[in-house]
């Protein structure tokens, strides 16, 4: 996914490596915010190692980081990041390398600035091979960095005068484009696992999460006691239930509120595991109100029991895509597929946004009513109604499921 801040980070591409190997990020949001803060020139080296870290949402270690630059100012279109492989891996380095270099040409640009954040032996085999595969692609090199200890060196510079064989020393956290970073909002974590941490459970809240979840499993058990068992009323009643709770839930945090109660916590973390209130959810996700959207989904992540953190973790890491938030996107994708390795949305991410598919692309070309109309369909073409989050068995929390 690009990311107009002036790039960006994107998730996973779980079917290279694990989950954090590939991350890349294409946000016509971000992007565009960090041309809007400033006109700061970025061109020379220390200014594009200054800015990487807050178009990653962190700083890079054993990384290989690749920005795809188009357009007669050189704006930074889109962002990939790679885990170094280590020990060095030529298998894996050559398809590091040709990752790379497909997803550029599928969006049409035709350079790119490539930094490897490492020492020399890890980080030169995929710089030959960069140098030898993106130009036959048709992707010129503008700049091959390697950076460590506070220094870089370039593979393409060979001028002692402006790059010499000891390296250049920079200050990436001084540099003024990072300043008007920082002060546009678009800080950088320290590195990955900070970020990580944002998204984990919340141990204080554990037992009383715990407590309110059994509680939100009687209550939907009550709500089925309530009505005649006929076919279908069932899975209805609780699907309708869970879609008003959501819905007020979505509009509480585009008001500027915040859930901090956890029976509603807990209720909407077991209405969630409902895959028809969960793709009402998925519809609702404008985004025009995704800074909302992602204060919603990471209340839930950090609260909800193991068995129910899938369902709002991909609604959050879809809402990040939507953002340019590659980074976050990839933490979010690796929670749920922690807690459910086969959820189908969570791979369904991984895909897209490993294929480089930029934010635009992040929206359900549906509306609820028509997410609704289309399980009512389902239903009645297979005569099941199994697929309730609070399932009549009550044994959602064990491990709620995706199709």
């Amino acid at each position: 996914m690009t990311d107009n801040r002036s790039a960006g980070d994107s998730s996973p591409c779980p079917r290279i490596h694990r989950p954090h190997d590939h991350e890349a990020s294409a946000s016509a949001s971000r992007s565009a915010r960090a041309g809007q803060i400033s006109r700061v020139q970025i061109g020379a080296p220390d200014g594009v190692l200054a800015v990487i870290p807050h178009l990653l949402g962190f700083h890079p270690a054993s990384s290989l980081v690749v920005l795809a630059i188009s357009g007669r100012r050189a704006q930074i279109r889109l962002a990939f990041r790679y885990d170094l492989p280590d020990p060095p891996d030529p298998s894996l380095a050559a398809e590091i390398a040709g990752h790379a270099a497909e997803v550029i040409s599928r969006q049409h640009i035709g350079a790119a600035i490539i930094v490897g954040y490492g020492p020399g032996p890890l980080v030169t085999p995929l710089a030959d091979l960069l140098r030898v595969l993106l130009p036959a692609a048709g992707i010129s090199i503008r700049e091959l960095l390697r950076v460590e200890s506070g220094r870089y060196w370039s593979y393409i510079c060979q001028d002692p005068a402006c790059c010499p064989p000891d390296g250049a020393a920079f200050d990436a956290a001084g540099h003024p484009a990072a300043l008007a970073l920082r002060e546009a909002g678009l800080a950088a974590y320290p590195d990955r696992a900070a970020l990580a941490s944002t998204l984990a459970a919340l141990p204080g809240a554990a037992a009383s999460m715990r407590r309110a979840t059994q509680r939100a499993l009687r209550r939907a058990e009550d709500l089925v006691a309530s009505v005649a068992a006929e076919r279908g009323t069932v899975a209805r009643l609780l699907a309708d239930a869970g879609r008003r709770a959501v819905k007020d839930a979505i509009g509480s945090y585009r008001a500027g509120r915040k859930i901090t109660d956890h029976d509603e916590l807990a209720w909407l973390t077991v209405m969630l595991a409902d895959l028809r209130v969960r793709d009402d959810a998925w519809a609702r996700m404008d985004p025009r109100f995704r800074a909302a959207h992602r204060r919603l989904w990471a209340d839930l992540v950090r609260h909800a029991q193991p068995g129910y953190v899938p369902a709002p973790a991909c609604l959050l890491a879809f809402t990040a895509w939507q953002s340019g938030e590659g980074a976050l996107a990839g933490v979010a994708i690796e929670r749920a597929l922690g807690a459910a390795p086969g959820y189908s949305m969570a791979l369904l991410l991984a895909d897209a946004i490993e294929a480089g598919l930029p934010p635009s692309a992040a929206r359900l070309p549906m509306t609820p009513e028509e997410v609704a109309a289309s399980y009512e369909y389902s239903e009645r073409e297979t005569g099941s109604t199994a697929r309730s989050a609070a399932a009549e068995s009550g044994t959602a929390g064990s491990g709620a499921g995706d199709r």
